[in-house]
């Protein structure tokens, strides 16, 4: 099996397993009871004002690794034209569907491995989006941005709204949560057993998932040489990941905890 393949397929595997947690509680009662609204959106203000610079209103817009649709379906509630969602997990994707049939609005999705996208797949949209926790996923960052880059039309965005790689150096549930556990530089992978969650709750153990790091400098490059420009890059001081990590927020010896990429396709 292809050492990319092992990689992708467990974390798939584990994703699937994930699913049912995500469809219970209050977090998705309040999809369920908001996604028809015509101002619907699960965007933070940093996310939402980048993503209003750029312009999503009108545009053919792709997002990788959507998950359960509902950025997609935020998207769509901006005024894009059309949005596709990609994901490999089939279990998020139903998800995503029935948020969408809930919502009303026409979005497509789409179940596919980003490293075997199929071969019919459009390569003229508008904007990408990649959001919270989909880097770290990914086991080779250059035909990672490759596959990105070949979904976008020339002149097309990119919009990027990541952790930040320094904060990957720390653990908030180590007994010295302030003390760097983890080199910038550990690529990984790290493997871990338990059950993904988003909320901080203990899902217990699951299929072994695969965790990669990247520092800054290899983002960057790694997007520059898939031929796309740097327009703007941006970092901040919050956390948009497991409240777990709130603990880093609002220090007086603040590190950066998230940031925004913007690209444009070159070529």
């Amino acid at each position: 099996m292809d050492e990319h393949k092992k990689y992708t397929s467990a974390n798939r595997a584990a994703w699937d397993v994930s699913a049912p947690l995500h469809e219970v509680g209050e977090t998705w009662q309040r999809l369920l009871a908001e996604v028809a609204k015509a101002d619907f959106s699960t965007f933070d203000e940093t996310l939402w004002e980048t993503l209003a610079d750029v312009g999503v209103a009108g545009k053919r817009v792709v997002q990788v690794c959507c998950n359960n649709g509902r950025e997609v379906l935020s998207l769509s509630a901006m005024g894009a034209k059309t949005v596709l969602g990609i994901d490999q997990s089939d279990a998020f994707l139903a998800q995503a569907r029935k948020l969408a049939h809930l919502s009303g609005r026409k979005c497509d999705f789409l179940c596919a491995d980003i490293y075997e996208l199929p071969e019919d797949i459009p390569g003229d949209f508008d904007l990408g989006l990649i959001t919270i926790g989909v880097l770290n996923w990914m086991p080779d960052l250059k035909r990672f941005f490759d596959a990105v880059s070949g979904l976008l039309a020339r002149d097309g965005m990119l919009v990027i709204y990541e952790i930040h790689p320094f904060l990957e150096m720390f653990d908030p549930s180590a007994a010295d949560p302030f003390s760097p556990s983890q080199s910038y530089f550990d690529r990984g992978p790290h493997a871990n057993e338990d059950t993904i969650t988003y909320d901080g709750s203990d899902g217990g153990q699951g299929p072994v998932s695969w965790w990669f790091s990247y520092t800054m400098g290899e983002i960057v490059s790694a997007a520059v040489a898939a031929g796309l420009k740097l327009e703007c890059l941006k970092e901040y001081p919050h956390s948009n990941r497991e409240t777990e990590f709130d603990i880093y927020e609002d220090r007086k010896a603040q590190i950066p905890m998230c940031y925004t990429l913007v690209l444009r396709k070159e070529r």
